[in-house]
């Protein structure tokens, strides 16, 4: 009975990836969820209260992986730069997978107190990856560069999923330029 509940949770969550990658948070109703899974909708309310829920549990088991990868790109390259590099481009090569544009999805949505906190806690996750990067760097404040430097990837993860005239190899050289060598482009 538990590895059922736990495939049909499977099942809801990969559900609820697809319909927030092909629709945005509006796509992400108990009744689509159901569609997709077979399940009757009140049987999604046994796994889930509240589509807040749903969000919430989608970010507890997509964001470390998501991050993993980030961290693994960064454990690759030997030297500061090279890892804000790697931090940068692994980010924005993610941004066509469905983990990805879930997160991106969710991050949009109105969630109630409890699921934003979780979100902040796991992003503070992946800018304390680049803060030691920029540390090493000489940055006075790495912290806020890391920050800012995520601002950077932000944009450039709006841009990319917003369909932007440019190329999504454009826009991400012109993040990795930005970040590393400033506005100037020196």
């Amino acid at each position: 009975m538990a590895e059922h509940r736990t495939m049909q949770r499977g099942a809801l969550l990969d559900a609820a990836r697809s319909l927030l990658s092909e629709g945005g948070t509006e796509a992400l109703t108990f009744p689509a969820l159901a569609e997709r899974t077979g399940l009757a909708r009140s049987s999604v309310y046994e796994y889930f209260r509240s589509r807040a829920a749903v969000v919430e549990e989608l970010c507890a088991v997509d964001f470390p992986v998501w991050a993993a990868e980030i961290e693994f790109a960064m454990a690759e390259a030997a030297t500061p730069d090279s890892k804000i590099e790697a931090y940068v481009r692994k980010q924005l090569s993610l941004v066509g997978d469905r983990r990805h544009r879930a997160v991106v999805a969710i991050s949009a949505s109105e969630l109630d107190a409890g699921a934003r906190e979780k979100i902040r806690a796991a992003h503070g996750g992946l800018i304390a990856m680049i803060v030691e990067a920029l540390g090493e760097l000489g940055h006075e404040q790495p912290r806020l560069a890391a920050m800012l430097l995520q601002g950077v990837v932000d944009a450039a993860v709006r841009r990319i999923e917003l369909g932007a005239a440019e190329d999504p190899v454009v826009i991400a050289e012109a993040a990795v330029s930005m970040v590393l060598q400033g506005v100037r482009g020196t």
